[in-house]
């Protein structure tokens, strides 16, 4: 376990190789599961006040369940996520090429929104959970990723540079170097 301002970080975060490939994997982390993609509680208003915006980007069929339900759900354990489409697929996917995409990041992309996506879709296949008020930063280990460990260990990229940008956007820059600096410096 590696501490980082009071964070908790799972060794896996430095020892698990991962490049994610969707020409390989198909995007099926967005399609497959038993619950839609985790929210923050500041998300919620954020896609809420966006969503006419994001909507054009939408499946018809993900359209009717927010509009019909909201653009939130709740897991088991009573945790805020994304809405599902046929119980299985979030309620912000698109397809093209074959590939699950998301309908949020798109328009992130084009231009129309300044919000990119839900920051635990952006940090897949990493997932935040709560331990004692304290955040604990762990790997979710899927059969889906195959492709993605596989890449991975040929680039030999470790999933802490895979997801730097979506772990500097969630604990910060410096948060992240420190980060970097205790994985190195124990692997020397």
């Amino acid at each position: 376990m590696i501490v980082v301002d009071d964070i908790l970080v799972s060794d896996y975060i430095a020892e698990v190789n991962f490049r994610c490939d969707l020409t390989k994997c198909k995007g099926n982390c967005c399609v497959m599961g038993d619950a839609g993609a985790p929210l923050e509680e500041h998300e919620i208003g954020i896609i809420e006040d966006e969503l006419h915006r994001i909507k054009p980007y939408m499946r018809e069929e993900g359209i009717e369940v927010v509009e019909r339900d909201g653009v939130i759900d709740y897991d088991e354990d009573g945790s805020f996520v994304t809405p599902l489409v046929n119980g299985k697929e979030c309620a912000f996917v698109y397809f093209e090429d074959g590939k699950a995409l998301c309908a949020i990041e798109k328009a992130w992309k084009e231009g129309v929104i300044t919000f990119r996506k839900p920051v635990s879709c952006h940090l897949y296949p990493i997932r935040i959970s709560s331990f004692n008020n304290r955040d604990a930063v762990n790997y979710h280990q899927w059969d889906i990723c195959e492709s993605a460990r596989k890449e991975g260990d040929f680039s030999k990229v470790p999933l802490y540079k895979f997801a730097a940008e979506a772990l500097k956007r969630k604990y910060g820059s410096k948060w992240h170097d420190n980060l970097k600096s205790l994985i190195e410096s124990s692997h020397k």
